[in-house]
């Protein structure tokens, strides 16, 4: 395959997968701007390595592998703690999504996904919202699957947690709005 033969197949394979890479990020990083430039810097990392790759049927897993190695080595390295992540201003959205078009529950769900750890809501994520197996994210995130089954466990235990109605212990039922004054 020529170098421009490359090129546009990397171009069209940005083009299909750029959005659902970013919202993987944003559900991980709960900031648009850092999921926009951590989406770019996984595709700054296929780029080299794009003549190379053999199988084609598992790009999507190769970006989104990148993607997660690079959140989890960017967070370790800066040795930053998950606790201390700010909620992303719901206003603060990319052009194609309308404020209008954010359901409470989801900004309810953001807030309760930047209070867990690190590696909890990494497993959450790609295991709910990539709907991977555990053996998939075991591999993505470079734990043994045990790990992974106790991540995603007590992460989802904490959601229950936060996003629990008071006096409803054991349910996750739909968050009401909040009370207009």
């Amino acid at each position: 395959m020529t170098s421009w033969q490359h090129e546009a197949e990397f171009s069209a394979f940005v083009a299909a997968r750029a959005a659902g890479l970013c919202r993987t990020a944003f559900l991980l990083t709960g900031d648009w701007h850092a999921a926009e430039d951590l989406t770019q810097a996984t595709f700054a990392r296929l780029v080299p390595v794009w003549p190379r790759l053999q199988r084609r049927d598992e790009l999507d897993g190769y970006a989104r592998t990148t993607l997660t190695r690079l959140f989890l080595d960017e967070r370790r390295r800066r040795r930053w703690t998950e606790r201390s992540l700010p909620a992303s201003d719901p206003l603060d959205l990319p052009a194609d999504i309308a404020p209008a078009d954010l359901a409470d529950d989801r900004v309810d769900l953001m807030e309760a996904l930047s209070r867990l750890t690190l590696d909890q809501r990494t497993a959450v994520v790609l295991r709910f919202w990539d709907d991977l197996s555990v053996e998939t994210v075991a591999a993505v995130m470079g734990r043994p699957t045990g790990t992974v089954k106790t991540l995603t466990a007590r992460g989802l235990a904490q959601l229950r947690r936060i996003l629990e109605p008071e006096g409803a212990p054991g349910s996750l039922a739909p968050l009401s709005p909040p009370e207009v004054r």
